[in-house]
């Protein structure tokens, strides 16, 4: 048998096991469920041995003695501890390398965050603003309603997420201000479109998806059927 002939084979009856989840969650289907994540795990492992911890690790410990490589100590160092975590007895000493990790991966998400998506956010609803070197006054309109729509939903989407509540007499009545209420309200609609929209993409690529498969299918069966 052919090589293009077996996965084509492979692919079609992995096909049929994922599309039967539609009678309901079945043994078979798991099974495809864990080829998947067992090859997603096992791709990953091989990617991070040999992108990282060979040419950044090994590597260099095979070709210099570590006297000549005081950078690698702490890397070799953390990454033995973190072995430690696969057994419970010796879990514990596994867990700076742990905390290091964590710490470093929620600052560069925070940073990430800051940096990429509220500082791009004031910067974009600033932008449209800036109706300098518009051809036309046309253009200029355009722009500038796009950019009031813009601001708007900041600014709305903004205020639905305001938990705060007023005082009267020093005692918390639970109420929030009107200005506040009326915004979250307007915010309430950007919102749900912005999410329809997401929804929408989410349904549209998976449609997309499934008619791939269901093409892949009738492709391998119509063969078969003349």
């Amino acid at each position: 048998m052919a090589p293009d002939l077996l996965w084509t084979l492979i692919a079609f009856f992995l096909t049929i096991l994922v599309l039967s989840y539609v009678l309901g969650d079945n043994a078979l289907f798991r099974v495809v469920m864990m080829i998947f994540v067992g090859i997603s795990a096992g791709y990953g492992a091989v990617l991070l041995f040999y992108q990282v911890i060979m040419p950044r690790l090994i590597t260099p410990l095979m070709t210099a003695p570590v006297a000549d490589q005081p950078g690698l100590i702490i890397p070799a160092v953390l990454s033995i501890l973190l072995l430690f975590k696969l057994s419970p007895r010796l879990s514990i000493l596994g867990n700076p390398p742990m905390a290091l990790l964590t710490g470093v991966g929620a600052a560069i998400a925070i940073g990430g965050a800051v940096s990429g998506t509220l500082f791009g956010q004031i910067s974009g609803t600033i932008s449209p603003f800036d109706l300098s070197g518009l051809p036309s006054a046309g253009s200029a309109i355009s722009q500038l309603f796009g950019g009031i729509v813009l601001l708007t939903g900041t600014v709305c989407s903004l205020a639905y997420f305001h938990f705060g509540a007023r005082k009267k007499g020093g005692v918390n009545t639970g109420a929030q201000p009107i200005l506040i209420q009326i915004l979250s309200r307007i915010g309430q609609v950007f919102i749900a479109i912005t999410l329809g929209a997401l929804f929408a993409g989410v349904l549209a690529a998976s449609l997309a998806a499934l008619i791939e498969r269901l093409d892949f299918l009738i492709n391998v069966l119509k063969p078969l059927i003349s």
